[in-house]
């Protein structure tokens, strides 16, 4: 385990290194080489803050191509809060490189103008109109009501213009491409860029197309969800760790971006299928129940950091689950019963009544392989009913967890509705847990 978190450490700092020196990169080149005449302090100031902007905007579509060597030490839930924060960055940068000009030179207001602004300006202009239209429909999709499918369509066009306009604004104003090496720079910024375009569009759904899955079964649960099983077709299928997730393609080929996550509920020592189990919840979801067996479907996977086998030197285990949120703590249960590990678990079970509350027969089942403690929580129990009831509380967690609350004495994985998830991860503070030692699965990707 020491190695393993040693090695996962190095990645993260080696990858924030990139990171920072790709971002920084363009403000080093206005540092180098002939400067421009007659261009003041602010001026400058202006055009770093829109090449630190441009570069962070260029370097979402690396954070959002889910390359594995570059999630694995993080967790895509940390990746894409990444994503969505430094989007805010990377605007206010931008916006405020054309502020400056303005405060600094009035005069310069009249390239607001699209009528009459050379095309240089044209393009800056639209650029941050568009990149405004990208971020408002991403931080209130829900609120707009734009489903899932069509929010990612235009969000990438979206992305894709902004980032062609401001490489043409750059190019157009050609203050800072006056060398050949600077042009030959800015040439490779663009190719790779295109290159990461080539990747996410053609080349990533081409592989996906070769190596298609089959529906084997559809299983009905209680709680309105279905345990969708397939089986790969012509390859080996796929190896993941328990409570990791996939990005499933069900209907439609992997060509038209119309993937959603879900995570596995399998156990991972199953090698011949793998299995989702899958809540009705929006227009996709509601869908899986009526896919037939032999009907293709495409995976894209394995992703996430919200595993048992990332910790493996814990004594124990504790699942806080909430609903649906069980399903990745069925894939870690299931899987630590087929290791036969004998270490004590406990899961906290949350649902509305006893009726939502999938797989309780074969949690039941489970105590007999492994030590496991079960504790359901019902917000409206039946008549009789001497379990907990309510929420998942502060105190209710007081009252269950292991009274030995050292840091690495018990990992803890959290997973359900997002207030739930709040109240837990606030309780296991104030109960003095360690922050390293639990772990959510928002599920907040997009």
């Amino acid at each position: 385990m020491p190695r393993m978190r040693g090695r996962l450490w190095l990645q993260g700092v080696f990858w924030i290194l990139v990171y920072l020196l790709l971002t920084s990169t363009p403000l080093l080149i206005l540092l180098i080489g002939p400067v421009p005449p007659g261009r003041e302090f602010w001026r400058e100031l202006s055009v770093a803050l829109g090449f630190g902007g441009l570069a962070m905007m260029a370097l979402q579509f690396v954070l959002t191509a889910r390359f594995k060597v570059i999630k694995a030490p993080y967790g895509s839930d940390v990746i894409y809060h990444f994503h969505r924060q430094i989007s805010l960055v990377a605007f206010v940068l931008i916006l405020v490189h054309p502020l400056l000009l303005f405060i600094n030179a009035p005069d310069t207001l009249r390239l607001l103008n699209l009528f009459s602004a050379p095309w240089r300006a044209r393009a800056g202009v639209v650029a941050v109109l568009l990149l405004a239209a990208l971020i408002i429909a991403s931080l209130w999709r829900k609120a707009f009501k734009i489903e899932y499918t069509r929010w990612r369509i235009w969000h990438g066009i979206l992305a894709i213009a902004v980032f062609s306009l401001a490489m043409a604004h750059i190019v157009l104003a050609a203050h800072y491409v006056n060398t050949p090496w600077k042009r030959v720079f800015w040439a490779g910024y663009g190719l790779f860029w295109v290159g990461l375009l080539v990747w996410i569009r053609l080349i990533k759904p081409m592989l996906l197309l070769r190596r298609p899955y089959s529906v084997h079964q559809v299983i009905q649960e209680r709680g309105n969800a279905w345990t969708l099983v397939v089986k790969p077709v012509g390859h080996a299928g796929m190896s993941f760790m328990p409570g990791q997730f996939a990005w499933l393609t069900a209907w439609k080929s992997p060509f038209e971006d119309a993937e959603h996550p879900f995570s596995f509920s399998s156990s991972a020592s199953q090698s011949d299928s793998v299995a989702f189990t899958i809540k009705e919840l929006g227009d996709f979801t509601r869908t899986i129940k009526d896919l037939q067996p032999g009907q293709l479907v495409y995976l894209d996977g394995p992703f996430g950091a919200f595993c048992v086998d990332r910790h493996p030197h814990a004594q124990s285990y504790v699942f806080v689950a909430g609903g649906i949120g069980i399903t990745p703590m069925m894939s870690m249960l299931r899987t630590l019963a087929d290791r036969g590990d004998r270490r004590p678990l406990l899961l906290i079970y949350a649902n509305n009544t006893w009726e939502d509350a999938a797989f309780r027969e074969e949690i039941d089942s489970l105590r007999q392989r492994l030590d496991l403690r079960v504790v359901h929580v019902l917000r409206d129990p039946p008549e009789g009913w001497q379990g907990e009831q309510g929420f998942v509380s502060r105190e209710l967690l007081a009252r269950h967890l292991p009274p030995e609350r050292s840091r690495d004495a018990f990992e803890v994985f959290i997973c359900g509705p997002k207030p739930m998830m709040d109240n837990v991860e606030k309780a296991l503070v104030e109960l003095g847990m360690h922050l390293g030692d639990f772990h959510s699965e928002r599920f907040d990707l997009v």
